[in-house]
């Protein structure tokens, strides 16, 4: 697929609406639709490269799920290790046992 500019407009557009949606402005009340946006932005590019790859006869759902592990668990890891260096820094004690059984919830 070549690259789509306007995939990436829209893509700007849903991480602003839910940045300013955090910020508590009451314009962007709704700013959480960007979550929608963004994962139909990505169903939609999937499902190109899954269509593409089918008709020229070259899908493997195990290569398919490789790439995506490969692709998503470094971004993962690093979140959840640099959120926790911050945890650690400026949570209770009792906040932090919390926040660590989410961590390891979601890693």
């Amino acid at each position: 697929m070549k690259y789509r500019h306007d995939i990436d407009g829209l893509r700007a557009v849903a991480v602003l609406a839910v940045v300013l949606f955090h910020l508590g402005l009451e314009e962007f009340a709704g700013g959480y639709v960007g979550v929608d946006v963004f994962f139909v932005i990505s169903g939609f590019l999937i499902t190109s490269i899954v269509a593409r790859k089918v008709e020229h006869d070259a899908f493997a759902l195990k290569t398919f799920y490789l790439r995506r592990v490969r692709r998503l668990i470094p971004a993962l890891l690093a979140t959840v290790v640099a959120t926790t260096v911050v945890a650690a820094a400026l949570m209770v004690p009792l906040d932090f046992a919390a926040y660590a059984r989410s961590a390891v919830g979601a890693v």
